[in-house]
């Protein structure tokens, strides 16, 4: 990979990391459903009008938005709203690589290879040692809804699997204009008690940067260039860069937020990074250590 690719990589990532921390940034003044519609409600207009539908049946494409954006951030900003970390949110979502494994194998008979399983063990491990330190600022009932989101997003690249090779900025934009009408519609009937014409007025230009963050360097600017390095290289070079994020994630929620960065969460990171990494790159070192 040439040096300024690598560099647009770990930007996007970068900018994918920091996003764990403008989330909670938001959620001090919307609450977590009514911030995802407001997301993408402006991931999708304008641009809508100026970006063709995704060459997919509109089946799947409401498939993905419902799925991969709608419900995966709905519980992911909820998890978050219900008091764990910007950077144990980051790390802990990583787990949706093995979701997709999983479902892989229970959905398209894809057989996991001794790697994986190895990689998710160690990995799990390390979302276990984050459950054994529940309590603090580990909240068991948001831990349980971001691994749920986990296993959203795991649903959701199955479906992704299933819509071939698209725009990937175009399916960004459209599934965005499918996610944000549920959302705001499930924000009306949990979070009605927030919907209150001062909560709108008072929304301070943080909470505004926030959102605009959230909106154009994550979710356009970040799958824009996302897709656009998955075209020019194979995945498997692209893809362990977002064993990044966590990284990320971790360094912003200590030096934004102040989120104490205690040897539990170092080894749990560890941990999960490391069964990531065997997945990734276990059978490749096989072949080159392999006699013969």
């Amino acid at each position: 990979m040439r040096l300024h690719h690598m560099t647009l990589a770990i930007v996007v990532v970068a900018i994918w990391g920091v996003n764990f921390v403008v989330i909670k940034v938001g959620l001090k003044e919307i609450p977590p459903i009514l911030l995802c519609a407001l997301r993408f409600f402006l991931a999708a207009f304008p641009a809508v009008f100026f970006i063709k539908r995704p060459a997919a049946s509109w089946r799947m494409v409401v498939g993905f938005g419902l799925v991969m954006f709608s419900l995966q951030f709905a519980l992911l900003f909820s998890g978050m709203y219900a008091g764990t970390t910007a950077g144990l949110a980051s790390l802990v979502l990583q787990m949706q690589v093995f979701f997709t494994i999983l479902l892989a194998v229970v959905f398209l008979a894809e057989k996991p290879s001794v790697w994986q399983i190895v990689g998710a063990l160690v990995s799990f491990s390390g979302i276990g040692l984050v459950a054994a330190n529940i309590g603090g600022d580990v909240s068991s009932y948001g831990l349980l809804l971001i691994v749920a989101a986990a296993a959203s997003w795991g649903v959701g690249s199955l479906i992704s699997k299933k819509l071939g090779k698209v725009d990937m900025l175009a399916l960004v934009v459209w599934a965005s204009l499918v996610a944000w009408p549920p959302l705001l519609v499930l924000s009306f009937f949990l979070e009605q008690g927030s919907w209150r014409v001062e909560l709108i007025s008072h929304i301070s230009w943080l909470t505004i940067g926030a959102i605009g963050y959230m909106v154009y360097p994550v979710t356009l600017l970040g799958f824009a260039a996302w897709s656009w390095l998955f075209s020019r290289y194979p995945a498997a070079t692209v893809a362990p860069f977002t064993l990044l994020v966590p990284v990320f994630g971790f360094a912003a929620s200590t030096l934004a937020l102040g989120e104490p960065l205690f040897a539990w969460k170092i080894n749990a990171a560890a941990l999960v990074i490391a069964g990531l990494c065997i997945n990734l790159f276990g059978p490749r070192i096989a072949v080159r250590i392999r006699p013969g």
